[in-house]
């Protein structure tokens, strides 16, 4: 009686401590979004993913049990087994007496009523039991396995494939992995010789896991449920069934996950029928099951009808999927795809509805003494013959002895579809492709033209830079610098150099002066609080939670000046906390173009802690000598805790006991929580890809205290991260190396770095998917015309959606069906060295002109060589500036004439006998040469290479850049700064060679490298 109780006791325990833990976290999370702005989001989201749990959940168990509990009254009783054995025993009398007397009646006609099924012995009854029940066991793995990958995956994922279908390919994976993997074969042996020995309980047991399971999985995919209600016509459509490809992207994953759900429903309560039958009457250890009686018949061919049309349904699904088909040279639907397995899949189809309504009228209609009784198992036996013959062996065939004798006549229509609609996905269709063939014909004027474009070639890496920032600028052990961003800003021109980029113009008489200004390319790098670097005896509560509560400014870095000892330049830097600003800069001017106020950084890339403001205790604002700053929080950020209850909630959310006891609390105290930006936005908007690289940007988005979102206060950092719509269901379109076959760079998104607030802005509003998102979530997105100027004049072409799109040009620039089979023409990514390793050559941002542009702009460019070649063939080029935001340019260079490549380059530098023997020197015991980035750079119709050389010690590493390098067609020099070395290559006369390579000593006065 005791342990009855303890027992029930803890059940009730368990039960009110997971009521009290989903009910904190549902409250902290309306608390949360309604905090954002985005609470409606949420709201559906959850009663979406809700609604699909409790439908599926309650259909699925109510069948499932329904029909074992059918089978339990319908099944054998115990007194049969007793007939059933005796007849069995008396078998052989009765057949030798049968056999002495050809006219004597056989038992089995007397005494086995017509209505019953020939009866199974035990070598019949033995396999049919194990294959049903490992078939069980199967399932089981296989649906438990997507479930656990879901369960595994971040709450808020939910792009996600369509799960893998439970068909006979699938059945043979599955068994391959059984054979090879210990686990997998333990859990289906296990689940199968459960099953024998407990049948009743096992077969309800597993009904009830697969009622979780299933409606697990679908909730888990509620967003192409609700995708599947607002569709989007493409207004393109594929060539092989002439549908719309929102047919594909929209209706189609919905229409699979509904066969995964129906397949797993119907066939599983099939076979736990069919073994409650089969095991019914002790037939295993009695070695003879005396057949299906005219009920259970019914019931198994009820059962059977469904399972049928689930596989009818599957079939017909199998049609649209061989739009996705990798058989044969390119992707999507094949010859051998289209002439053989489409109309075998059309076949299939048919018979299997026609079995179905065949086996749904018997069971409407039934009757017991059907003469076509046996035709049944006849055509369920052909149709599994057809299945293997025409689903598989058939099209091999083809593809073996029709297809590849002649190949590319075959495949060329499918080739061309696979171009076509590839380019489509990937946007590839929208790029400029222009002929350039450089001339080599680069003069000293020509530099002088193109001033701006020199004065921003960046020699300054983001990992240098990052190094000595953390050297130089973190000031504390809690400060970090996580990351490094390129931007362009609009600066004074006294604030950058002492004389203009280009010739001024003096403003008329009746004009008043004009400011000049210049757009500068920079690095940004923001200064976020770090507490894992407390040390470890400061890390207490208060601390975590109440003081180290931000971050503090940011340090501004142009990308081609060096100051002093070869450190970088800083036109912001340091923490000054003075009258003249938080920040220090480099002059008046700098502060003029620079809008700086107070940079504090409650939401980073690292602000991975939840922290209370508005308490008894001052938060740290910044160090000031030997002393501290304090500062208490103003912001919108952040809800409010101070009532009893509010404390209880989020106490028990966040599992810190500790919030019920302070006494530091106010009635307006707020908690911070899920400050990381990328959890941020991922939390709001699970259905879109982020890129992996936000970037801070400083600018006053409210300079008119207009917009009442962005009051006018002193707080101007703002992050912008790039946001993807993406799909695997594009037809025809080849698969990328991260397994999307669609992407649209649709949303920006702003975060605020003081306020938290969070704003998505359309970037592309011909992108079908975003505009679905936009018909579920009204109030959700904002016309990137609603951006404020002054960040929309920061957005740039994200390089995550470059580096894929670049991926794709390497095959998909051959538009020729011919060449693309031949792989003639393909292109590769080149590689560089940097430090003393080589890895591929990443896209780098420029302020240039383009060959065919007479103006400077921001661009992001990547080269190309050919397959296995070292010379360049092309380079790409997304421009980021005003209305030309957006558009690709690739220049193809001839392929008569060798135009350098970066490894050629690379190889020219390190064989150099006087640069060689120079990185050598270098390279001893306690230092290191690293050799930078080497950037293409454009100039009228040449192009020039330039790579910086830094020097950093092997410990405590704080890089200097020491030389640059600069190479022209066959000219090759290493100075100092680049002004040094463009007059050595355009000016010889005036540099004399030998002091190409200049002596470490630095100049006794540093500039700027365009000075």
């Amino acid at each position: 009686m005791f342990w009855k109780w303890s027992f029930r006791l803890l059940i009730i325990f368990l039960g009110l401590w997971l009521l009290l833990d989903l009910s904190s976290r549902l409250g902290a999370e309306i608390f949360w979004f309604q905090e954002v702005n985005y609470l409606q989001v949420f709201l559906l989201r959850i009663l979406t993913r809700g609604g699909l749990w409790i439908v599926v959940a309650g259909i699925t168990a109510a069948y499932l049990l329904g029909n074992l509990t059918l089978a339990q009254r319908l099944k054998y009783p115990q007194s049969l087994k007793i007939a059933e054995v005796r007849r069995e025993s008396a078998g052989l009398s009765f057949e030798l007496k049968n056999f002495l007397s050809p006219h004597y009646l056989k038992r089995d006609q007397i005494s086995k009523p017509d209505t019953r099924s020939a009866p199974l012995r035990l070598h019949w009854l033995l396999p049919v039991v194990l294959v049903f029940s490992l078939l069980v066991g199967l399932m089981l793995v296989h649906y438990g396995e997507i479930a656990l990958s879901y369960w595994g995956a971040s709450i808020n994922k939910v792009s996600l494939p369509v799960p893998a279908l439970f068909r006979p390919e699938i059945i043979w994976q599955l068994g391959r992995q059984i054979v090879a993997k210990i686990l997998y074969s333990g859990l289906v042996l296990g689940a199968a010789i459960a099953i024998l020995m407990y049948p009743r309980f096992f077969l309800t047991a597993i009904a009830i896991i697969f009622s979780i399971l299933l409606s697990l999985i679908l909730s888990q995919n509620w967003a192409k449920v609700l995708q599947y209600f607002h569709p989007t016509l493409f207004n393109k459509s594929e060539p092989l069934f002439g549908q719309d490809i929102s047919f594909y992207i929209f209706s189609l994953p919905f229409w699979e996950l509904l066969e995964l759900w129906l397949m797993g429903l119907f066939l599983y309560s099939f076979l736990a029928v069919a073994l409650t039958y089969l095991l019914s009457a002790d037939s295993l250890s009695q070695g003879i099951f005396p057949g299906f009686s005219s009920q259970q018949q019914r019931h198994l061919y009820g059962l059977g009808g469904l399972l049928m049309l689930v596989v009818a349904l599957s079939y017909w699904l199998s049609r649209y999927e061989l739009v996705y088909s990798k058989r044969g040279v390119s992707y999507g639907a094949s010859y051998t795809d289209v002439t053989a397995q489409l109309p075998a899949y059309n076949v299939l189809c048919i018979l299997a509805v026609a079995i179905a309504i065949y086996l749904l009228l018997r069971t409407f209609f039934w009757q017991p003494k059907s003469r076509y009784r046996q035709l049944v198992f006849y055509g369920l036996g052909s149709y599994l013959v057809l299945v293997v013959t025409a689903g598989f062996i058939l099209p091999t065939a083809v593809q073996y002895l029709i297809v590849q004798p002649n190949e590319l006549q075959r495949e060329q229509p499918y080739i061309q579809r696979t171009i076509a609609l590839t380019r489509q996905a990937f946007d590839l269709e929208a790029i400029n492709a222009i002929s350039f063939d450089p001339q080599g014909k680069l003069t000293e004027a020509d530099i002088k033209a193109n001033d701006l474009t020199i004065r921003n070639i960046r020699l300054w890496d983001q990992r240098p830079l990052l190094e000595t920032n953390r050297q130089l600028q973190q000031f504390r052990p809690y400060y970090r610098f996580p990351d490094a961003d390129i931007d362009r800003y609009t600066l004074q021109t006294d604030a950058t150099s002492r004389r203009p980029a280009s010739p001024q113009k003096l403003p008329a008489p009746d004009q008043e002066p004009v400011e000049p200004t210049e757009r500068r390319q920079v690095l940004i790098a923001a200064r976020e609080l770090d507490y894992s670097a407390v040390p470890q005896q400061a890390q207490t509560w208060v601390n975590r939670n109440l003081i180290y509560t931000h971050g503090y400014g940011f340090t501004l870095s142009p990308v081609n000046t060096v100051a002093a000892g070869g450190l970088p330049e800083y036109f912001v830097k340091d923490i000054a906390g003075s009258n003249e600003g938080a920040l220090s800069t480099s002059s008046e001017a700098i502060r003029d173009s620079i809008p700086i106020g107070e940079p504090r950084i409650y939401y980073g890339e690292i602000s991975n802690t939840y922290v209370m403001t508005k308490t008894r205790v001052r938060e740290l604002d910044y160090p000031s000598g030997s002393d501290n700053v304090y500062n208490t929080y103003d912001g919108r950020g952040g809800v409010q805790i101070g009532s009893l209850w509010r404390r209880c909630l989020f106490a028990l959310y966040l599992k810190d006991w500790k919030m019920l006891l302070t006494r530091d609390f106010l009635p307006e105290t707020k908690v911070l929580f899920r400050r990381n930006i990328n959890q941020r936005i991922r939390a709001i908007a699970p259905f879109l890809k982020f890129d992996s690289d936000p970037y801070l940007v400083a600018a006053n988005a409210n300079p008119d205290t207009l917009n009442q979102q962005l009051p006018g206060t002193e707080n101007y950092l703002y992050w912008i991260v790039d946001a993807y719509t993406t799909s695997d269901r594009y037809p025809y379109s080849d698969t990328g190396s991260d397994g999307i076959n669609y992407i649209r760079n649709s949303v920006k998104v702003v975060i605020d770095a003081y306020h938290g607030s969070i704003d998505f802005y359309i970037a592309d509003p011909r992108d079908p998917i975003i505009a679905t998102w936009s018909a579920i979530f009204p109030n959700m997105f904002k016309p990137l015309s609603a951006m404020p100027v002054n960040l929309r004049n920061h957005i740039r072409y994200p390089v995550d959606f470059f580096k894929i799109q670049a991926e794709q040009l390497l095959v998909y620039h051959m538009t020729d069906p011919q060449v693309f089979y031949n792989r003639e023409d393909q292109w590769q990514i080149p590689n560089e060295i940097y430090g003393s390793e080589a890895r591929p050559v990443e896209p780098y941002y420029l302020i240039t002109s383009l060959p065919t542009v007479d103006f400077e702009e921001f661009i992001l460019l990547l080269p190309y060589t050919p397959k296995q070649r070292n010379n360049l063939i092309a380079w790409l080029a997304a421009r980021s500036d005003g209305e030309n935001y957006g558009k690709l340019l690739v220049y193809i260079f001839p392929k008569q004439r060798l135009v350098y490549g970066p490894e050629q380059i690379e190889a020219r530098i390190n064989q150099d006998p006087v640069i060689s023997q120079q990185i050598s020197l270098w390279n001893r015991q306690g230092s290191r040469v690293v050799q930078g980035n080497l950037l293409i750079i454009p100039i009228e119709q040449s192009l020039l290479y330039v790579e910086p050389i830094y020097l950093e010690a092997t410990q405590n590493s704080l890089p200097t850049l020491v030389r640059v390098v600069v190479a022209y067609e066959n000219r090759i020099v290493m100075t100092q700064t680049l002004e040094q070395a463009l007059q050595a290559i355009f000016q010889p006369e005036v540099t004399p060679a030998p002091a190409i390579i200049r002596p470490v000593e630095e100049p006794p006065l540093s500039g700027e490298s365009g000075t």
